[in-house]
């Protein structure tokens, strides 16, 4: 099975630090190489352009993609299910989490459009002329649409269009611009697309399963800790796991007090507060790890 990833770019280190970190380690050889294998025989990577790495999926070059959904809703049909899937359409397996931005439909701030129905018989200008007839087909309003290559928010200011359709992260570059947004068209993020007729095949659910139990593992820690075992109730009540503590008994103290040990996942931004107020009813030798995989 081979994977399409971004060759460069803000995505290539995160998708590689994904593969790493879901098991499937990346054996580079050589600066600007095609393919690349894994520690996996069955699986290898095949670096491409973010851009075309929906078509290489549709095409059979490849059987999964990582790119940004901007990127496979502008090259043709998404979909959640394979059972929903038409010729050329694309599933959407797995939101990955990274890459966030969103393309907005903006035009200048002192202009007279202000709401989408005023750029009917108007011209919008973007990278992404698909994803924006779409976008305006859904609201019922026809302006021109122009496809340019790059420095898109310029086109407004050079008579070029009333309007565009851009991607933007912070929301910075519009400003810069003196561009006021009107509407999202499409809020983004790196996906994991399969064609349809592997989406549901062992080894594509394997890697989704991979990718799923990084993502889990997220802001997650690991705590660990003994109590007396008449407080264990009140061990549970203050600890904000996911579903119920792992208990176990250990031995005898010297004292012949009888304990247990408690194992729990938590959320990293309760573990500062929740250490104290195990403390607090007895609880030592807390441990608190991090967690590279957790499966659900």
């Amino acid at each position: 099975m081979r994977i399409a990833v971004p060759n460069k770019g803000r995505l290539h280190e995160p998708t590689l630090d994904l593969l790493e970190r879901a098991g499937l380690h990346v054996e580079e050889t050589a600066e600007r190489q095609l393919y690349a294998d894994t520690v996996d025989p069955d699986v290898s990577i095949l670096y491409a352009r973010a851009a075309d790495i929906p078509e290489y999926v549709r095409d059979g070059a490849a059987d999964l993609g990582v790119t940004g959904l901007d990127q496979a809703s502008e090259s043709g049909g998404v979909v959640e299910s394979a059972d929903l899937a038409d010729d050329g359409d694309l599933v959407d397996l797995l939101n990955l989490g990274y890459g966030n931005c969103r393309l907005v439909l903006a035009a200048p701030e002192a202009g007279d459009i202000t709401d989408v129905a005023d750029l009917a018989g108007k011209t919008v200008a973007t990278e992404f002329p698909n994803v924006t007839r779409n976008y305006f087909d859904s609201v019922g309003v026809d302006p021109e649409i122009v496809t340019v290559t790059g420095a898109t928010e310029l086109t407004p200011h050079v008579d070029m269009a009333d309007a565009i359709v851009d991607i933007t992260s912070t929301g910075t570059t519009l400003q810069v611009n003196r561009l006021a947004v009107i509407d999202e068209v499409l809020a983004s993020s790196v996906r994991l697309f399969a064609r349809p007729d592997v989406a549901a095949d062992a080894k594509v659910q394997e890697v989704r399963t991979a990718f799923q139990s990084v993502i889990d593992a997220e802001g997650k820690r690991y705590l660990m800790l003994n109590a007396p075992k008449d407080r264990l109730d009140e061990v549970k009540d203050v600890i904000p796991g996911l579903g119920g503590p792992t208990v176990m008994d250990v031995e005898e103290t010297e004292e012949g007090e009888e304990t247990v040990a408690v194992h729990v996942v938590v959320d990293e931004a309760e573990v500062f507060s929740t250490i104290t107020d195990l403390k607090d009813v007895g609880a030592s030798g807390i441990l608190v790890t991090e967690i590279e995989r957790l499966v659900e």
